[in-house]
């Protein structure tokens, strides 16, 4: 059975004015599965091509807050205790900080367990090696 999620990126923009940005993470939310989640994925090397001071441990922690906010942890402070559909609207309202995301896309799936992974991968991670090459 196919389902609708609807899934946004997480960005790193060390340096707002300049507006240059790495993807980190995904947060996706499929209500027909009753899913909000998140991974990420912070490559120090990638940051530092685009601001050599930036405070790698300062934006993991933070990173790590949307972690747990998605799972609804209780040390991910009050904004962790919404029901799942407002933490989502909250994670992902738009913002001018370090931790942006990217607007809402809207998707389908038949396997809502594995499509955090799957998104991460795609939209995250670095490609693999070219095949037959």
């Amino acid at each position: 059975m196919q389902r609708v999620y609807d899934y946004a990126v997480i960005r790193v923009v060390p340096r707002v004015e300049r507006e240059e940005f790495i993807n980190v993470g995904v947060i996706v939310s499929c209500q027909g599965a009753r899913t909000l989640a998140a991974a990420v994925a912070l490559d120090p090397a990638r940051l530092h091509a685009l601001d050599p001071h930036a405070d790698i441990a300062t934006l993991q922690r933070h990173l790590d807050a949307i972690v747990r906010i998605c799972r609804g942890d209780a040390d991910g402070g009050p904004i962790a205790a919404l029901p799942a559909r407002a933490r989502f609207h909250w994670l992902t309202a738009r913002r001018s900080s370090v931790i942006q995301v990217s607007p809402v896309h809207t998707g389908r799936t038949a396997d809502p367990d594995g499509l955090c992974a799957r998104l991460l991968a795609r939209m995250v991670l670095p490609p693999g090696p070219v095949r037959g090459a």
